[in-house]
């Protein structure tokens, strides 16, 4: 069975974005090793979740990051583009971009229909809403939290109930990010 994993970048107070979806507190000059090990973490993947919030500026994001071989992000972001992407969505009803589908059904038959499949890990990324089902459902095989160096009072949540984890490890960037790696407990 293949492993979903959670790359999500949240605040110390466990926000991922502000309460307007601000996310002007992220940091993004990643030092060389972070960008080696985001890149080790992806390696394994062969296909990305997303929710369509995020879909709708993740996607184009990497398609113009892929089309500018100058882009220091140029080979990430072709992984990006060329990885199958699934979009969870009730509202789309068609997607308009290169190898991406759509899934509208039940979140967990979805996932583990997914899960089920031949393949590699799978990857997802998201707002509050896709990742709080995707934790609520018990569906992350693997969590990945990049705690950035801001705490930003009140904003919103991944975690919408009591979820317990075990650590994996953790390290810490000279970016001023940490990555806590941790599985499910139990």
């Amino acid at each position: 069975m293949r492993k979903l994993k959670l790359q999500t970048q949240l605040s110390l107070d466990g926000f991922c974005a502000g309460l307007q979806h601000e996310m002007d507190w992220l940091v993004w000059n990643w030092d060389e090793p972070l960008k080696a090990f985001v890149n080790e973490l992806t390696a394994p993947v062969d296909t990305i979740l997303l929710g369509r919030n995020l879909a709708t500026g993740f996607i184009p994001h990497w398609e113009g990051v892929s089309a500018n071989p100058s882009d220091e992000s140029f080979a990430f972001g072709k992984k990006m583009v060329e990885s199958h992407k699934v979009v969870f969505t009730k509202s789309l009803e068609k997607s308009e971009w290169k190898n991406t589908v759509l899934a509208k059904g039940d979140l967990v038959k979805e996932v583990n229909n997914l899960k089920a499949q031949a393949g590699k890990d799978m990857i997802a990324y998201g707002g509050s809403t896709f990742v709080s089902n995707l934790i609520k459902h018990n569906l992350i095989d693997d969590y990945f939290l990049f705690i950035n160096p801001a705490g930003i009072g009140k904003g919103l949540p991944i975690f919408s109930e009591r979820t317990n984890l075990k650590l994996i490890k953790s390290h810490a960037y000279t970016c001023g990010i940490v990555v806590l790696h941790y599985q499910p407990a139990g």
